[in-house]
Formats: structure tokens, C-alpha cells, sequence
């Protein structure tokens, strides 16, 4: 640029500097080919901001071939001057797929560990729903478009449970789904630095489990009573 325009390299630099533009950085993005893009984004975005009376509305996905790793040395604890550290090489200790749902109203995540993502575990999954959720309320999830929330065997189970019922966000639009926020957030904050011995404990035994509302953004800290 500083040939093409005449000026120094300095002076291109400090217009970068001052205009706060890096031009080195590239990044990516992507659009959704959805031709019910729009809808959608207006279903689910309005279930957040204005869930119906006498309902919850429960973000719903699978984290799969999450790694229960463990470190080939102990873990050396923090010390003054010096960081925690862990060895770079690992103990695999095999594979699991989380399940949650996450209730964008009070940060509660209804979640449960299976050893894989067919719809006979998410119809599973649906079942310990039902029991966690108080029967007089709707229950809206919003899911994405995976094939597993679409067969025969999970539309059967929604007919025999009418108080459910599923939003699908557009296609390519993962993003909209909040249960990714929270998913990110384990991954980040636990999952990355534990050391995981045990992968068959606790595998298929659903859960409560409650995220701290001071690590999620303001537009989710509102209250709700069931």
C-alpha cells in the first residue's frame, strides 16, 4: 500500500494504527442457504424474548465425541511467579456425548451423558425432559436440524407427548441456539483443564446441573417461577 499510494511505511502504519484497521487479519463467515431463514430467526429469537405464559423453552443440542483425557503426570498446581502446568502428551479414556437443554430464563441445564447420538438417545433424552419439567407447562425446545430429531421414532413420541413441541433453527445456523454458549463455556472452563479418569461413571445418569448466571450474558439473567 505504501508504494502503491506514495507514502512511507510509517505513515501507512500509523493510519492503520489510528483507524484501528489490520489489514493482515482474515476471517471467515457463512451464510444460511435456508429459504426459511427469516421465519425461523423470528420463531426462535421470539421464543427468547417472549416465551409464552404457562411454558419453558429449553435450547436443545448434543455435544458429541467429547474425550475423557487424562494427563500422563499429575498436574503441577499453580505457584507464585509460575503457572499451573500439565504434561503435553495424554491417557485416553474413551468417548461420550453430552445431551442438554438449557433453559434461557434461569441458566438451568437438564443434561445426560450417552455413549452415543441416535434417536433412541435423544428420545431418551425427550423422557427425562418430561419428568424434569412440571407437568401443567409447555415445553418449547429449539433444536437444530440434525437427522436425529427428525425420524419416525422421535415424531411418534411427540404425538404421545403434545405438550412438546419443536423449533428448528435455519439451516447452517447453529449459532441462534443458545445451548451452544453453554456448551462452549464447558469446554472452556472444564472440560480443557481436567484431567477425566473415569468415563463410565455417570454415563446415562441425567442431571441438573445449575451455570454460574455471572459467566452468561445480561440478556439471560431474568427469572422464572415453575
Amino acid at each position: 500500500m505504501a508504494q502503491h499510494s506514495g507514502l512511507s511505511k510509517s505513515t501507512v502504519g500509523r493510519i492503520w494504527r489510528r483507524f484501528q484497521l489490520k489489514p493482515h487479519l482474515a476471517d471467515t463467515f457463512k451464510l444460511s442457504t435456508d429459504p426459511l431463514f427469516v421465519e425461523k430467526v423470528y420463531d426462535v429469537v421470539g421464543l427468547y424474548f417472549n416465551p409464552p405464559e404457562g411454558a419453558v423453552v429449553l435450547s436443545v443440542d448434543e455435544k458429541s465425541q467429547i474425550q475423557a483425557l487424562d494427563r500422563s503426570q499429575p498436574v503441577l498446581p499453580i505457584t507464585p511467579g509460575i503457572p499451573e502446568r500439565r504434561t503435553h502428551d495424554y491417557v485416553r479414556n474413551g468417548l461420550t456425548t453430552l445431551f442438554a437443554a438449557f433453559d434461557v430464563a434461569t441458566s438451568e441445564v437438564i443434561t445426560a451423558l450417552h455413549r452415543r447420538h441416535r434417536a433412541m438417545e435423544f428420545k431418551k433424552f425427550l423422557a427425562r425432559i418430561d419428568k424434569e419439567v412440571p407437568a401443567h407447562l409447555q415445553v418449547h425446545l429449539i433444536v437444530d436440524n440434525y437427522g436425529t430429531h427428525k425420524t419416525p421414532a422421535i415424531k411418534a413420541w411427540l404425538a404421545k407427548h403434545p405438550r412438546f413441541e419443536l423449533h428448528f433453527t435455519p439451516t447452517g445456523s447453529s449459532w441462534i441456539n443458545q445451548v451452544e454458549r453453554w456448551f462452549g463455556y464447558l469446554a472452556h472452563r472444564m472440560i480443557r483443564r481436567g484431567a477425566h479418569l473415569f468415563l463410565l461413571a455417570g454415563r446415562g445418569r441425567p442431571r441438573v446441573v445449575q451455570v454460574p448466571v455471572q459467566h452468561l450474558s445480561r440478556s439471560w439473567r431474568t427469572s422464572r417461577t415453575w
